[in-house]
């Protein structure tokens, strides 16, 4: 499954670099794209573990960029 998300006030391509690292070594998560000039990220997930994805998305995401708002689209 594909998931699109906007990460409203990242604020930096390092950030942006270590989150889709964080992501990216997450279970059921097959690919992670974070565009830090477009403030998108692009995942594709096992559609069984999604909810838990996304959860664990938003604790990586304050982790790091505590002021980021995630907007799922």
């Amino acid at each position: 499954m594909k998931i699109k998300a906007k990460l409203h006030d990242l604020c930096c391509a390092n950030c942006a670099a270590k989150i889709e690292e964080k992501i990216s070594a997450l279970e059921g998560v097959e690919s992670v794209t974070v565009n830090f000039i477009m403030e998108k990220m692009i995942l594709v997930a096992d559609e069984t573990k999604i909810e838990d994805i996304k959860a664990e998305i938003e604790k990586i995401v304050h982790k790091i960029e505590p002021d980021v708002e995630i907007e799922y689209i």
